[in-house]
């Protein structure tokens, strides 16, 4: 079991057809990112078309869940019942590991274990998997040491 940072009463993840691959791999704790088999254009969230070359054909890479803190906010409210605040919702821009087109692709989650005035835009984070059932596993990202 990982370590929990948010309650059992936030509400769960939606799933659809396209997005099914990804929580997959989410509850084996492995990040992956969608790919277009014609011109190699990488997305996150997943979708039934790329947005670069109109392709309906696409494929799933695993990447390192290592990455840039790109943008954040502190919130001061709760959204779920027995929530600690503040939290840290960001964005993060993903290291592609050298797949697909170099495109930038982006994930909104949290920074966890941090003291918001740690963060700084550009900061190196590293995912850190909260398992929250059998089947759902979210990625939250942690702030890497700089030494």
């Amino acid at each position: 079991m990982s370590e929990r940072w948010f309650p059992d009463s936030m509400p769960q993840p939606m799933v659809d057809k396209e997005s099914l691959p990804w929580w997959q791999a989410a509850a084996q704790h492995r990040l992956t990112v969608q790919c277009c088999d014609n011109c190699q254009y990488c997305r996150l969230p997943p979708a039934p078309i790329c947005s670069e070359c109109q392709s309906n054909k696409s494929h799933w890479e695993e990447i390192s869940g290592k990455g840039t803190l790109y943008s954040y906010t502190e919130v001061h409210r709760a959204v779920a019942t027995g929530q600690t605040l503040p939290f840290v919702i960001a964005i993060i821009q993903l290291d592609m590991d050298g797949i697909g087109t170099g495109n930038s692709v982006r994930i909104m989650s949290n920074i966890v274990d941090a003291n918001p005035d740690e963060l700084e835009i550009g900061k190196a984070v590293s995912v850190a998997w909260e398992t929250m059932s059998d089947t759902v596993s979210l990625p939250r990202f942690k702030l890497l040491s700089s030494s």
